[in-house]
């Protein structure tokens, strides 16, 4: 973006507005606004450039407690209004926020379509497998099993995985990180906000009234073994003490764990995370605990021009020497009824 400032100009209270966070005590919301923020000064765009639209739930709260531009708009269309914003204006920057229902149930066909057309937008989706502002119902996201207000004897549903949607429907950027990781959150969202073209962050979100714990194995204190930093250009070394590793099994083309301390398996054995090969991101995408560890950061990034990128250049070189709408419509076939 060219309208960045010198970071030193930007604090966090620049982009905290006045307003009285309204989220149950304890959500995993608060800690994704407090990454948000820190993101944001770093990155150093003027809050009166920077916009955040979302629809309907309790993600959907996020504009009023961001002190730049916000659109609160209807469920499931942020991703709609994002796009003509963008299209309107694009030197501002765009941040979708919703969460697993808003954007994958009733929202899915738009999160689709934005992502399918690149818009240069920052697509934050806060999962946490369950509809919180409802009340507790199952969600696109909801495990099989899931009990809830609306399927009390478990759910049947097979559940959506956002980043492997995002990539299933030719998303170019797609990342995943964690409410309290604050350490990756603000990094993976600073490198969403350099890409050009839809960047999507699936951001798990502990819901601690109606769906606490869901993801304990992954994002609380102690699951270290389970989690997978993925760095461009680096081997996918996790654990405690950097001892296990990713490997591809060639028989079944599929990822699986091994030890470094066991006898034959070196370094060299351990794959090497590359950000623009699709296929190494989806198997890293759907990789979760008990079969291997959860894979966090940036798990794809190919960019290509963006969607309002072409917009410009089209009406750059549009129709010369057609001065009014009345000649338009009467430019080619035409028909009177």
């Amino acid at each position: 973006m060219n309208n960045q400032t010198s970071k030193a100009e930007l604090t966090i209270q620049d982009f905290t507005s006045d307003q009285e966070i309204r989220w149950c005590p304890g959500c995993g919301d608060y800690a994704i606004v407090k990454g948000v923020r820190k993101a944001l000064a770093e990155i150093g765009t003027p809050p009166e450039k920077v916009v955040f639209v979302s629809g309907i739930g309790c993600a959907a709260r996020f504009p009023y407690y961001m002190e730049t531009y916000g659109f609160h708009t209807i469920h499931g269309r942020a991703p709609s209004f994002a796009t003509g914003i963008k299209l309107a204006n694009p030197d501002l920057d765009v941040w979708v926020v919703g969460g697993d229902g808003d954007m994958l149930s009733i929202g899915g066909n738009h999160t689709f379509h934005v992502m399918r057309r690149n818009v240069d937008v920052n697509i934050l989706l806060f999962n946490n497998e369950i509809y919180g502002l409802t009340k507790g119902q199952y969600s696109p996201t909801s495990k099989i099993g899931t009990r809830s207000p609306s399927t009390p004897d478990g759910s049947l549903d097979y559940p959506v995985d956002p980043a492997l949607f995002a990539l299933g429907v030719g998303g170019k950027f797609v990342a995943r990180a964690y409410d309290i990781g604050q350490k990756i959150l603000p990094e993976v969202l600073k490198r969403a906000h350099s890409n050009n073209g839809a960047s999507f962050v699936e951001i798990l979100q502990n819901c601690h009234v109606y769906n606490d714990g869901v993801f304990e194995q992954v994002r609380d204190k102690g699951s270290i073994e389970n989690q997978l930093f993925c760095e461009q250009g680096k081997p996918l070394i996790f654990g405690k003490d950097r001892d296990k590793g990713i490997r591809l099994n060639r028989e079944k083309l599929s990822l699986e764990v091994v030890s470094l301390q066991d006898p034959g398996v070196t370094e060299a054995d351990i794959l090497i995370h590359e950000e623009t090969n699709n296929i190494l991101a989806k198997l890293l995408a759907e990789m979760r605990p008990p079969n291997g560890p959860m894979a966090f950061g940036v798990l794809y990034a190919d960019p290509v021009q963006s969607y309002d990128s072409a917009v410009q250049e089209k009406v750059g070189h549009g129709t010369k020497g057609i001065c009014d709408l009345n000649s338009l419509i009467r430019k080619g076939h035409t028909w009177s009824v």
